[in-house]
């Protein structure tokens, strides 16, 4: 499908990975739509901070720049950032657009585990 950049925790080159490839397991995958010139995406990172301190490895987190990955954003019409979106076994389960408060992400990944 789309493919984008994802740095590993080493420091090795970030490598080439398909969002479809990220999303089709059966783990939540909570995905952050966001752009750096966005005010309130500013506020999501202590959120996610937060959402992966209290889940941990039950469920994955990752961020997706829409300007850099515009087509994906668009395929999946995301009109308003932040847009959050969880997926599980490659499917979108749960969508919010606008800044979410930890406790409703915690609610909504807790019910897909």
């Amino acid at each position: 499908m789309f493919g984008f950049n994802k740095k590993t925790e080493t420091t090795e080159a970030p490598k080439k990975v398909s969002f479809s490839e990220l999303i089709k397991g059966p783990k939540p995958v909570l995905v952050d739509f966001y752009a750096d010139w966005c005010g309130p995406c500013r506020m999501m990172p202590p959120i996610l901070k937060e959402v992966k301190k209290e889940l941990g490895d039950q469920v994955e987190i990752i961020k997706i720049d829409v300007d850099r990955n515009g087509q994906l954003a668009g395929a999946l019409k995301v009109q308003s950032i932040p847009t959050i979106m969880i997926f599980k076994n490659g499917k979108s389960v749960w969508r919010q657009s606008g800044v979410a408060p930890a406790p409703a992400l915690i609610e909504a990944l807790r019910s897909q585990l």
